[in-house]
């Protein structure tokens, strides 16, 4: 007698396949996830209890309403013309420092939203929150549709490893002058000192701009950049030195966009298409920046492939102090490390130099 072979049925071939399927989903939501969970924690790999950590997909959503919230006080007291405006000071590179109602209603909603929401978080924001100041905003835990579309997969963190920057209103000098299409409010989670999570939130357009490294975004770079004769965009509060250096290193004739707000500057260098955002291919800071104004940005530009360093193509790490010292260089879509070396030569020492 002939032995007999085994035979499956067309169904039988289909549940297998489909099994199959499976599993290869789960390894590969496994890997992305193992790949996420090794750029944030580094060496640190020893296990946490689970009251400990925190879910980056909902710290994102915490984040996302921070951003708008703050973005309805900045509203309403602009439109008030109740600005409350005084004079902090001088910043490092001799502007003015102004802070208005805009900025400490904002700051009091964004703060206390998240520190009710993430209790155990460090928090760090550019203006003071007193200790009887509270406020019983409260997340209802609710994750948007579209970033549970975006980001399928949980990713877990330890508490004590996640360091969390508000800017409530960038572009402050620029606010009192009702120039609001520059204004954005801004939250960015930072796990390790590594920007991980980015919002900003255009308060007087309600255009909100999202991403996480390892995870997604809803928002894409431009289809191209200028790599020969890039547009660089530059603080127009500030810009002598930096406008120096530009023309130094790409040529007279370079295209120099003077711009209020850090958060704006970011957005120029992305696919938004608002009526009065402008676009650019290189962002140059040359002197102090404050972290709560960058960390955003840069979480945004790594997710999609960008980078934001110091001058001298270093990370800027955002923990400790809240300054980074060593200017900014921002490109995507552009050989960084090309710019990194072509502004070696021409960048003030330790990008201190005050303006001109």
């Amino acid at each position: 007698m002939a032995p007999m072979g085994i035979r499956l049925s067309p169904l039988g071939i289909g549940v297998f396949c489909l099994l199959g399927l499976g599993v290869l989903y789960h390894v590969y939501s496994g890997f992305l996830t193992n790949r996420l969970s090794a750029y944030l924690l580094g060496d640190r790999q020893e296990p946490a209890a689970a009251d400990s950590m925190v879910e980056l997909r909902e710290l994102l959503a915490v984040a996302v309403r921070a951003a708008e919230l703050g973005g309805e006080e900045v509203t309403r007291v602009r439109k008030s013309n109740l600005l409350n405006e005084k004079q902090k000071g001088k910043t490092k590179e001799g502007a003015d420092d102004k802070m208005t109602r805009g900025d400490t209603l904002s700051n009091k909603k964004m703060y206390h939203l998240i520190k009710n929401a993430f209790p155990g978080v460090q928090v760090n924001t550019e203006e003071a929150i007193e200790a009887d100041d509270e406020d019983s905003v409260s997340w209802n835990h609710d994750i948007p549709a579209e970033i549970k579309e975006i980001i399928q997969n949980p990713s877990p963190v330890p508490t004590d490893s996640i360091t969390i920057w508000i800017d409530p209103l960038d572009a402050t000098y620029e606010y009192t002058e009702n120039l609001v299409h520059y204004v954005t409010t801004m939250v960015c989670v930072a796990v390790n000192g590594k920007p991980v999570i980015g919002v900003i939130h255009k308060p007087f357009t309600g255009y909100t701009a999202w991403a996480m490294v390892s995870g997604g975004s809803n928002i894409l770079r431009r289809r191209s950049y200028n790599l020969k004769t890039p547009t660089i965009i530059v603080s127009r509060s500030h810009s002598g030195v930096v406008k120096e250096v530009t023309r130094e290193t790409f040529g007279n004739k370079t295209e120099i966009i003077s711009a209020g707000g850090s958060g704006y500057k970011v957005l120029s260098l992305l696919d938004v298409k608002e009526e009065k955002q402008e676009h650019a291919d290189v962002y140059i800071h040359v002197t102090f920046i404050k972290k709560w104004d960058i960390c955003a940005g840069n979480a945004i530009l790594n997710a999609l492939g960008g980078h934001m360093t110091t001058l001298k193509g270093e990370e800027i790490i955002y923990t400790g102090s809240d300054g980074n010292e060593g200017g900014i260089l921002a490109s995507i879509g552009m050989d960084h490390d090309a710019l990194v070396q072509k502004l070696a030569d021409k960048i003030p020492s330790s990008g201190k130099k005050s303006p001109q």
